[in-house]
């Protein structure tokens, strides 16, 4: 059985990861207060009057809060049940050319959203095989403009977990480095409430009810987007032996394959996936 969907919000990656500092097409600069070229001359104030987090807090963020680039959840015990933990904590580098730009400009922006899912990958260790095959994703937050005049220039990096649509689900007390551990590339993993070719499919986290499993990665040749029939056939014969290889019977069994669009391949997906009964 071979099972093409859609891969809806890119995984759960570019759909998180792009609302927390997202960048529109032809998106401006903005600055405090804009001179002939669009930014503000150099005036950092003297001292930043809001504190920056601390690297290990832990929140318990809604799907919502999540996805915004500002939140003022404040942190809760790890001890206890949270859905967002804070891997890096960093400083942004706010001037370019002598001119002081704002924090909500497209440039600060790209900044953090090219910093904090590049560090994801040292924090939760594993390959990147790994982390495409979970549901943990990277999610970032800077301070409000009004923070910002007050001198605030941290920004701050949350690993949270899908668990469904618009779902986020609880993280263990010990997520570092859980993608080096089978026991977290299970609890964390891609998982589907149906075959992925199935009116009723849901891509949800692994500790959840579930009936198939992402299993492996299809790495697609870089470069221009091939077409659908060229990405379409290069996952049939890695996802069957996927397929074969997870069955019990090797004469009897079914596998799903998933393949990126153009648009999501424009956003950076250059990669398939398979699937098989779980």
């Amino acid at each position: 059985m071979t099972a093409r969907v859609l891969l809806a919000a890119v995984l759960l990656g570019s759909l998180l990861s792009g609302c927390s500092g997202s960048e529109e097409p032809g998106d401006p600069e903005p600055s405090t207060s804009p001179s002939a070229d669009g930014a503000s001359p150099t005036a950092r104030p003297s001292a930043a009057a809001v504190p920056a987090p601390e690297t290990g807090a832990c929140y318990r963020l809604t799907y919502a809060e999540a996805l915004a680039p500002t939140v003022d959840a404040e942190p809760v015990p790890c001890a206890r049940r949270h859905t967002a933990r804070t891997f890096a904590v960093g400083e942004l580098d706010t001037v370019v050319d002598g001119h002081l730009l704002a924090v909500d400009s497209a440039r600060v922006r790209r900044q953090v959203a090219t910093t904090c899912p590049r560090r994801l990958g040292g924090f939760l260790g594993g390959t990147e095989d790994d982390r495409r095959l979970s549901m943990l994703r990277a999610v970032w937050f800077t301070p409000t403009l009004e923070e910002s005049d007050q001198g605030a220039r941290w920004f701050r990096c949350d690993v949270i977990a899908v668990a469904g649509p618009d779902r986020l689900a609880p993280l263990a007390r010990r997520v570092a480095g859980a993608l080096g551990r089978p026991a977290g590339r299970d609890r964390y993993g891609m998982c589907g409430t149906a075959a992925p070719d199935a009116p009723a499919f849901a891509r949800v986290v692994c500790s959840a009810a579930h009936s198939w499993r992402a299993v492996a990665v299809v790495d697609l040749p870089a470069g221009r987007y091939p077409g659908a029939g060229a990405v379409r056939q290069a996952g049939q014969t890695p996802c069957e032996d996927a397929g074969r290889a997870a069955a019990t019977d090797p004469l009897d069994f079914r596998w799903g394959y998933e393949w990126p669009t153009p648009a999501q391949w424009a956003d950076g997906q250059t990669y398939g996936l398979c699937w098989v009964p779980d």
